[in-house]
């Protein structure tokens, strides 16, 4: 058996990609573990426009994963899926392949249906989770929604949570209001449309404070006339350890929708991180996250409002007394 394929880890990202970063890279980073990383073509998302140009690269990542399973690897980890183009095949073949086989989830794949495109139609990632998890020998869930749904198909379930590294973060240090104020949200250009949930509610908390948005994540302008109050900072791992620091909230709007439920509460980890408050939506383990740091849950256009303007309005001191308290609970929980 060839030494690298003995012990291998399948992501379908790089380590720019925010999940493939969380639950694979980073974890084996921390532990030391030695296994051969697989990250399909190492790019930060699986879009079929980006995918189209790289047509060479695509077929060797195919071909890859039919080495990887026909050396029949003794340990292999595999994170939401083995390939795009794949409607479950891969993901059998390969976690079938080896003797003990791990699927890795952190969002609710198994209510994905394909919506947003002809591509995502042909090669769903519903499918592809059902398969993983009825071949893998343990399932990891990253929260307890994801456990209960993959309990139904599997007896070997673990939840183990998305995780920060709070020294990775600067921690606030000011809590005085920047002028004009900060909001601000961190993510990728996938889930940035999230924020057009809001959309009023921004508006008029920036017509009644002046407050400007903060992006983290792309450069390229995508949210109508939201960008006029709009700065966007390209993400990097030494831009987020600064950039969520200068802000005054942070948001973390969400679809009221079976898959918002799966969601692991990642945005809201790093803004705890780096002492910063926030609002969200309560779904999944939003909920749980907003009641342990003690900041507001926001569900309507009002809603959204007034707990930003809430924030805003605070004294710097309360700020900060919830900054910090969640900072120290990321720390010792997350």
């Amino acid at each position: 058996m060839d030494r690298h394929l003995e012990r291998c880890a399948i992501t379908p990202y790089g380590r720019g990609a925010g999940s493939s970063r969380v639950r694979v890279f980073e974890w084996l980073d921390r532990v030391g573990a030695d296994f051969t990383v697989g990250s399909y073509l190492s790019l930060p998302d699986a879009a079929p426009s980006r995918l189209a140009r790289h047509p060479v690269s695509l077929a060797r990542a195919e071909l890859r994963l039919g080495a990887i399973a026909r050396g029949r690897p003794r340990m292999l980890l595999l994170h939401r899926e083995a390939s795009p183009l794949s409607r479950g095949w891969w993901e059998r073949r390969l976690l079938s392949s080896a003797e003990f086989a791990v699927y890795d989830f952190d969002d609710a794949l198994q209510w994905d249906t394909g919506e947003g495109g002809l591509a995502r139609r042909i090669a769903p990632k519903a499918g592809k989770a059902r398969v993983a998890v009825r071949h893998a020998d343990r399932v990891i869930a990253g929260n307890d929604v994801l456990a209960e749904w993959a309990s139904r198909h599997h007896r070997d379930v673990v939840v183990i949570p998305s995780c920060v590294a709070p020294q990775d973060y600067t921690p606030k240090t000011s809590y005085a209001l920047h002028d004009p104020p900060r909001l601000g949200w961190i993510g990728s250009p996938h889930n940035e449309a999230c924020l057009l949930l809001i959309a009023a509610a921004l508006r008029e908390v920036h017509r009644r404070t002046g407050a400007r948005l903060t992006l983290v994540g792309t450069t390229t302008p995508a949210l109508g006339d939201l960008e006029s109050f709009v700065d966007r900072i390209a993400w990097s791992p030494d831009s987020q350890r600064a950039a969520l620091a200068g802000m005054d909230v942070g948001l973390m709007p969400l679809a009221a929708s079976a898959y918002s439920l799966g969601k692991c509460g990642y945005k809201l980890l790093q803004y705890a991180a780096a002492g910063l408050p926030a609002v969200a939506s309560p779904l999944g383990v939003n909920a749980e996250l907003l009641s342990g740091f003690g900041m507001p849950a926001a569900r309507t256009r009002d809603e959204w409002t007034g707990a930003m303007l809430g924030l805003l309005d605070a004294p710097a001191a309360e700020r900060e007394r919830l900054g910090r308290a969640a900072r120290e609970t990321v720390t010792r929980r997350y």
